[in-house]
């Protein structure tokens, strides 16, 4: 049950804390994460709310020695300031993407590197690079219980929406697929419950991003040349047109990973795309 404030103990090593900012694309809300008894770090803070923020310190009070980011959507990092203001706790994370959805406070004391780890007497976290969604995502590997801190790489109920020209669907699905060597068991999400049967999950959204690609390059092949909004309707079918403004977005990102692959052209002077046949 996702409780708003509430600290709910995931594991003996993972507490976790739902932030108030419920909607359409952050589902029940950011979930923060809190590692640790002794020494505590704080997994993704959310958005700078004071009820939150509040929530995060009486729960982890003066034992709080790191802030962990796993990108800097504004759902996602804002609260770090106020907590780290409060407790002194080193701030770790990618700095923020050139686009204009980032939250341009974030400034770490530690720059993120693939593989890097932080280790205490209590848990191993190894960090992960995973662009896709945004090009600073880094997931987390909790080692002892092969648990993965998926941000929005992975979603509960959702699938993720990739907006170029940060969010790379071709570096999304190599991380995807990245993510199958390592011993998963466990996805803690940015938003919504924990999730098993890790390696399946993972699997499933490979094939259904490569699935999508097969539509978009059959509606190519049966629109002609053609633009993005004319094409959203032949590739998306399967979804509510409502949703089709949030789908041209990713249906873009799937059109720039084909032109990377040589397979699509698009037009700059009326900004079309049609397949390259080979």
């Amino acid at each position: 049950m996702l409780d708003h404030g509430v600290p709910f103990r995931l594991n003996s090593r993972v507490r976790r804390i739902v932030a108030p900012n419920p909607g359409v694309m952050t589902g029940a809300g950011t979930n923060t994460y809190l590692l640790g008894d002794e020494e505590v770090a704080v997994l993704d803070p959310g958005p700078a709310i004071p009820e939150h923020i509040d929530a995060i310190l009486q729960t982890g009070g003066d034992r709080i020695r790191w802030i962990v980011c796993t990108h800097t959507h504004p759902d996602h990092s804002p609260a770090w300031q106020a907590v780290a203001e409060a407790t002194g706790a080193e701030v770790i994370g990618a700095s923020p993407a050139d686009d204009m959805f980032q939250d341009d406070t974030f400034s770490p004391a530690r720059e993120l590197q693939h593989d890097d780890v932080l280790a205490t007497p209590e848990f191993t976290l190894r960090a992960v690079h995973t662009p896709g969604h945004v090009s600073n995502h880094f997931c987390f590997f909790l080692e002892e219980e092969q648990m993965l801190f998926a941000g929005d790489h992975i979603m509960n109920g959702s699938t993720v929406v990739i907006i170029p020209p940060s969010g790379d669907m071709k570096a999304y699905i190599e991380s995807l697929q990245l993510l199958l060597l390592y011993p998963l068991k466990l996805i803690a999400p940015g938003h919504g419950e924990v999730m098993e049967d890790s390696r399946a999950i993972v699997e499933w959204l490979v094939n259904h991003r490569l699935k999508r690609e097969e539509k978009v390059i059959a509606g190519l092949r049966k629109t002609g040349p053609t633009s993005v909004d004319d094409l959203v309707k032949v590739v998306y079918d399967d979804v509510d047109t409502s949703l089709h403004k949030m789908a041209k977005l990713s249906l873009s990102a799937h059109l720039i990973k084909l032109h990377q692959e040589n397979r699509a052209l698009n037009h700059p002077g009326d900004d079309t795309w049609e397949m390259l046949e080979i």
